[in-house]
C-alpha cells in the first residue's frame, strides 16, 4: 500500500517562499513508471494541477504556476518537495501530493481519474 504524506508550515507570509515535502511509503519514487504530483485547492475553488516529478527525474509544471514553482526530489529519503516562490493570499490553499501511473498526467494534470494515491492534504494560509 502506497502512502504519501504532505509536511510543513501551516503559515507563511505574502512575498515567501512555500515550501511542503511530500513523504512516500510503499514504494520507491523511482522503482516503478509512475508521476508524483502537487495539486491545491483553494477555498471554494477546485482542484489545481501544479506540476509532477517523474521516476525517472523529469519534471514537469502547470504553465500558470511554472515561473514561480519548483520541484524537486531526495531518493535517499524518498520524498518530493514543492517550493512556491513569491506567494500572495491568492495561494492560500489545501496542498495535496498524489501519484499517478500515467504519463498523461504531464499534460493534463487535472484528469483526476489518473491519480490512485493521495496524501491527506496540508492547509497552507498566507497572511501576515
Amino acid at each position: 500500500q502506497v502512502q504519501l504524506q504532505e509536511s510543513g508550515p501551516g503559515l507563511v507570509k505574502p512575498s515567501q517562499t512555500l515550501s511542503l515535502t511530500c513523504t512516500v511509503s510503499g514504494e520507491l519514487l523511482t522503482a516503478n513508471v509512475a508521476y508524483w504530483s502537487w495539486v491545491r485547492q483553494p477555498p471554494g475553488k477546485g482542484l489545481e494541477w501544479m506540476g509532477a516529478i517523474a521516476y525517472d527525474g523529469s519534471i514537469y509544471y502547470s504553465p500558470s504556476l511554472k515561473s514561480r514553482t519548483s520541484i524537486s526530489r531526495d531518493t535517499s529519503k524518498n520524498r518530493f518537495t514543492l517550493h512556491l516562490r513569491s506567494v500572495t493570499p491568492e495561494d492560500t490553499a489545501v496542498y495535496y501530493c498524489a501519484r499517478s501511473p500515467d504519463a498523461r498526467v504531464v499534460a493534463d494534470g487535472s484528469s483526476w481519474s489518473q491519480y490512485d494515491y493521495w496524501g491527506q492534504g496540508a492547509q497552507v494560509t498566507v497572511s501576515s
